[in-house]
């Protein structure tokens, strides 16, 4: 029966020479350990110095963005903006300046993203409101418009340009709305009424069988009829004489003799 004993140490069967290369790969690892940690403030600091660089070089893009649109250089303005965008994703003044410029250029559609995308960053900006009720008038999105102009005054309850030109406007606008609904809906109703009321006129077809049918059937009605007729005569006198005369018999009609006429 075979004894056990106790294993033998792993380390013993590695030579000195190995131990020692293992030892020195060690003290190489620990080294780089520390020179990463060194790097590591650094790095956060190229960081923070990048994010200012793409700040001011955002904020220099929307200033000449701004210089172009006063001078009416639309599409230009819009690549600058579009520029500092890619640097200040989540600037709204951005878009809803993109969207002034973009219902200037009477692109409706395109404005109202914008003016929606400002809205969604700075849901506080009474500008974007009022940017995105102004383009959601140009698309004749009344009650839209009206809400997003209300959300603006809630926001800034004092600003008189609110009060009397974008929501005065637009509720100017609701109601001649409401109006033109109302009399289209009542003249259609008229319109069905008296297409009701009227009967239809019939259409008939003067060469169907069944019209051929009936005048053959009259002609020989005629036909059939006693060719004497008797006619009364009252003289000035008063005398009263009745005559009877004869007819020519006619000849048998011929049916190729009716004329078709529609």
């Amino acid at each position: 029966m075979a004894s056990f004993g106790w294993k033998r140490k792993i380390g013993e069967k590695v030579s000195k020479v190995t131990s020692q290369k293992f030892e020195a790969q060690a003290a190489d690892e620990q080294g780089l350990d520390g020179s990463e940690a060194d790097w590591l403030p650094e790095a956060k600091k190229k960081k923070g110095l990048l994010l200012e660089d793409c700040l001011a070089k955002s904020k220099q893009l929307k200033e000449e963005g701004a210089v172009l649109a006063e001078n009416e250089r639309y599409r230009e303005a819009l690549h600058k903006w579009d520029e500092a965008l890619q640097l200040t994703p989540e600037d709204a003044t951005l878009y809803e300046m993109k969207s002034q410029v973009l219902m200037s250029l009477h692109e409706m559609f395109p404005a109202v993203h914008a003016a929606e995308m400002a809205v969604q960053r700075d849901p506080h900006s009474w500008e974007a409101w009022q940017t995105l009720g102004r383009a959601q008038l140009g698309l004749g999105e009344i009650t839209l418009a009206i809400r997003s102009f209300q959300v603006a005054l809630h926001i800034c309850p004092v600003n008189p340009e609110l009060w009397n030109e974008d929501l005065s406007w637009a509720r100017q606008l609701h109601r001649q709305q409401e109006k033109a609904t109302k009399t289209g809906t009542a003249t259609q109703g008229t319109a069905a009424q008296g297409e009701t009321s009227e009967e239809p006129i019939p259409d008939y077809d003067f060469e169907s069988d069944e019209i051929l049918a009936v005048c053959a059937a009259i002609a020989e009605k005629e036909k059939n009829m006693s060719p004497s007729k008797t006619v009364v005569i009252v003289s000035a006198s008063g005398t009263v004489e009745t005559v009877t005369e004869k007819e020519e018999s006619g000849t048998t009609p011929d049916s190729t003799v009716f004329i078709k006429a529609r």
